[in-house]
């Protein structure tokens, strides 16, 4: 089934692309494109088996939406971030899997992580309040999973957990009007003392075990991974698919391009032009390779029964905003290269640009934080964090 997935995304990409202008003025993802995936099983990809899903391979996933992201930034984030909850939802109690899957198994959950709200420990569960910021996708799901510090009633934090909200318990404020990736839809979510059944909620600390609720149904190894590893990789993947596009826009344009100062010299004689595009290439390549290396590895652990090692994680979080990095390096340099009109509103690899670096201002790009992990790591510096 996965490939009949990877084979219908690359039939609807052509639409994808000639949404992109449309995704950006209407600001969130057409809802044709969002059916089209739909269609496509995109969203079911890392859904457990027992609720309709596909449990495929991570990298299959991540395949299609550095795919989707090619053809248009917004529509490859959303479907990025909207397609890795569906992992993360099998990993609660089946009574919160069975609440947004009983009825619909086609339902999507948007997110906002940060824990901007207030969580107070009440009896049979919690009590959240507050407004969380850039929940991507949020118009088109029905449910939305909330980070948020949890306080006991002396206000003594105790946990950090994921809630998981109906659409009934939320409301959507229209904030999101940005310079990139304006069609994501990326808006507030506001909740005013909502009460949160015990189990949905997720404890961040759990997910770092890799020990959590859901895994005594779902018994794939899929389900085995660290939280981390695969969200993070969820934002690293569009904007690599980002500097795919705007590698093939690029090309595509300097292959009609003429350079006026070089004496009508076409762009495709420029040695300086195939070097850049050489370079460019090779990064976007390397990110790429270390994110599959990476996740083949993690998930030869999980296929094994094995505990996930620590540098193993290390190296994921490294790699991953290494990732990032050299998917901007590469559309940076191509856009540079591009000439004046490339740089209209409307084309391609303006676009591209634009999204990408909006993208890597994501919190889990931060790159000095990921290295400095990491050299932590390899200095034998004891290492803490959720994001691991």
């Amino acid at each position: 089934m996965s490939e009949q997935v990877t084979a219908a995304v690359r039939d609807v990409l052509p639409a994808l692309r000639e949404r992109a202008q449309e995704a950006e003025d209407r600001r969130r993802v057409p809802d044709e494109s969002i059916k089209a995936l739909q269609l496509a099983g995109v969203f079911k990809l890392l859904q457990p088996k027992r609720y309709g899903g596909f449990e495929a391979e991570p990298v299959t996933f991540y395949e299609t939406i550095r795919a989707i992201a090619s053809a248009c930034g917004s529509t490859g984030w959303v479907s990025s971030v909207v397609g890795i909850h569906p992992w993360q939802l099998g990993l609660f109690p089946d009574e919160a899997q069975r609440e947004v899957w009983g009825d619909d198994p086609d339902s999507r959950i948007s997110s906002s992580y940060a824990p901007t709200g207030r969580a107070t420990l009440v009896d049979g569960g919690y009590e959240l309040t507050g407004r969380w910021s850039f929940s991507s996708g949020c118009d088109h799901a029905s449910w939305v999973f909330l980070g948020g510090v949890v306080s006991d009633e002396g206000g003594k934090q105790v946990d950090f957990c994921t809630f998981l909200l109906p659409r009934k318990d939320y409301v959507i404020e229209d904030v999101w009007d940005t310079v990139g990736l304006r069609g994501t839809g990326s808006n507030d979510i506001i909740v005013d003392k909502v009460f949160v059944p015990k189990h949905r909620a997720l404890s961040f600390a759990d997910t770092s075990k890799c020990v959590c609720p859901g895994q005594e149904l779902n018994t794939s190894p899929l389900y085995k991974l660290p939280f981390a590893s695969l969200f993070s990789y969820a934002i690293t993947t569009p904007i690599i698919g980002m500097a795919t596009g705007a590698y093939n826009a690029h090309v595509e344009h300097m292959k009609a391009r003429v350079r006026v100062s070089y004496k009508g010299e076409r762009s495709s004689e420029d040695p300086f032009a195939k070097v850049r595009i050489a370079t460019a290439a090779s990064e976007i390549d390397a990110a790429w390779l270390q994110l599959t290396h990476n996740m083949t590895e993690l998930m030869g652990h999980a296929n094994r029964g094995e505990r996930i090692p620590l540098p193993l994680r290390l190296r994921v979080r490294r790699d991953q905003v290494r990732g990032t990095g050299r998917a901007i390096e590469a559309i940076d340099m191509l856009f540079e290269n591009s000439g004046g009109r490339a740089i209209r509103m409307g084309t391609p690899i303006q676009r591209f640009w634009r999204d990408a670096h909006a993208g890597r201002a994501h919190a889990i790009n931060d790159p000095e934080r990921a290295l400095m992990m990491f050299g932590n790591g390899e200095f034998g510096i004891p290492v803490q964090d959720a994001m691991l």
